[in-house]
């Protein structure tokens, strides 16, 4: 049994106008996308560092903007008042704490001391310094890497 084919092959020129529309709605959105989305929260960067352990016990995390203002609990506070937070979760715990310190890497070094002394003071011990991986391996990773292969 025989269809009837309805259809031609097209030989004709293409109209770029509907492909040209498409495109510049597709640069509209991605432009539109990436400029207006506003990100909530205060930019800290982080340094870059590799194979850096964790922490085993319950964390508590400060942040510190390159301005050396503390933020608790996502919330700017002064060190008098992270001095309390701090005291009353150290009692509260069961178990010994973490601080883990999310600093800028513009931080001055005296702040930082200062942050890890008052975070001694009031019984934690150990205190971790927060990074993010690098986004390229280093040419030392890469070697480091292969000698542990």
């Amino acid at each position: 049994m025989r269809f009837p084919r309805n259809t031609r092959i097209f030989r004709g020129q293409l109209d770029a106008a509907p492909f040209a529309g498409v495109f510049f709605l597709l640069v509209i959105f991605l432009l539109l996308n990436s400029a207006l989305v506003f990100a909530p929260g205060v930019p800290i960067q982080l340094p870059e560092a590799l194979n850096l352990p964790g922490a085993a016990t319950p964390i508590l995390v400060v942040a510190v903007d390159e301005n050396g203002q503390f933020y608790y609990e996502n919330q700017v506070i002064d060190q008098e008042r992270l001095k309390e937070k701090l005291q009353a979760e150290v009692s509260d715990a069961r178990q010994p704490l973490t601080l883990v310190v999310q600093a800028d890497k513009k931080v001055m070094h005296e702040k930082l001391m200062g942050l890890w002394l008052l975070a001694r003071s009031v019984g934690i011990k150990e205190i971790i310094h927060a990074t993010r991986p690098p986004v390229a391996p280093t040419a030392a990773a890469r070697t480091g890497a292969a000698n542990e292969r």
